[in-house]
């Protein structure tokens, strides 16, 4: 792609993002939401591919009408009264539907179908974009509305998110698609908490940002886009191939690493609202997403060439250490220690 087109576009991304969160009008808002969905679409449909071109069709489909909904319950909830403020949605059918546009913008069960096939569609930095930068405008969003939604609607969604994330997971073979997994698994831990604590739904995305972009540069500097190709990394690699293993394991919740912070303080929530069944099981859910992290590292780490899987053999190049996986990595894995600090921010 063009460098001027791409710059075009990245600005048009981080523009549409600064004008989401930092609006009050829902217009406003609205209107930073279709310009993210316009500046992606070039970003995901540049390879011309056919498959990139159909992952940039639903994506535009999708988002679009996630956005009609967005202003459908803005304009309704004006029309009850008088109000176009974000922090002002007071009406129960507006809400309704505003959770819906955000689910459906989100990726969360049961509007989830589509993540999974523009994820394997798009570039691995691309699909990094897609899991974490495109999913900020519509997490303030919620955010901002957090003390209006309905509660008992989002832990539905997000105990089935959770489910469904780890379930479908099992048995992909492709890595960018086993991440829209992950995604929509991790997204059901934002979700239960957001109506109790917003701020600690922030925290889990931040981190989860953190952690998923570790792993997506990871696998763009190795070009890995599926499971066979995986099993030779260890011997070109093995440093970067063992901090991946941790930061996979970070992404599953592990202790004592960066991403059993938000969980331990998510289930810490979710007892004190008096919802242990739910603290429970989102927390035996997640042993779902375990297995196919695990899957990833045993396949990343520890199965070693010669073996029986059909693969391309790739050249030997003596790469410079990237410094912002390894900054990535460090902080995905080691940032569990100074938890009260980052909870003092908080």
């Amino acid at each position: 792609m063009n460098p001027q087109a791409k710059l075009i576009f990245t600005t048009s991304l981080l523009l549409g993002t600064t004008i989401t969160i930092s609006s009050n009008h829902w217009i406003l808002a609205w209107t930073g939401l279709e310009i993210n969905t316009l500046a992606i679409l070039p970003l995901i449909s540049k390879s011309h591919h056919p498959r990139a071109v159909e992952a940039a069709t639903k994506y535009f489909l999708v988002q679009a009408a996630a956005s009609a909904l967005v202003l459908f319950s803005s304009m309704t909830n004006a029309w009850h009264t008088g109000q176009w403020d974000i922090t002002q949605l007071t009406h129960p059918t507006s809400c309704l539907i505003l959770t819906s546009a955000i689910a459906i913008k989100l990726g969360l069960v049961p509007f989830h179908f589509w993540f999974p096939e523009v994820l394997q569609g798009s570039p691995l930095t691309t699909g990094l974009l897609l899991s974490t930068a495109m999913k900020f405008p519509p997490i303030t969003l919620l955010f901002m509305t957090s003390q209006s939604l309905n509660s008992t609607l989002l832990t539905t969604m997000a105990i089935m998110s959770t489910a469904l994330g780890g379930w479908m997971g099992l048995n992909q073979t492709q890595t960018r698609k086993i991440l829209a997994f992950s995604s929509i698994s991790h997204l059901g831990w934002m979700a239960i908490i957001i109506t109790y604590s917003p701020k600690l739904a922030l925290l889990n995305f931040y981190l989860y940002t953190l952690m998923t972009a570790a792993v997506f540069l990871t696998m763009n500097s190795m070009k890995v886009l599926k499971l066979s190709t995986l099993m030779t990394s260890w011997t070109k690699s093995p440093a970067l191939s063992t901090t991946l293993l941790l930061t996979l394991l970070s992404l599953a919740g592990l202790p004592p690493l960066t991403g059993f912070l938000p969980k331990w303080l998510i289930i810490q929530e979710l007892t004190k609202q008096e919802m242990p069944l739910m603290a429970t099981m989102i927390s035996l859910l997640s042993l779902l997403s375990l297995f196919f992290y695990l899957r990833l590292a045993y396949c990343w780490t520890i199965t070693l060439p010669p073996h029986t899987t059909n693969h391309m053999k790739r050249w030997h190049v003596h790469k410079p250490v990237n410094t912002q996986i390894a900054i990535l990595t460090t902080l995905s894995i080691m940032l569990l220690p100074i938890s009260p600090i980052i909870l003092t921010i908080m």
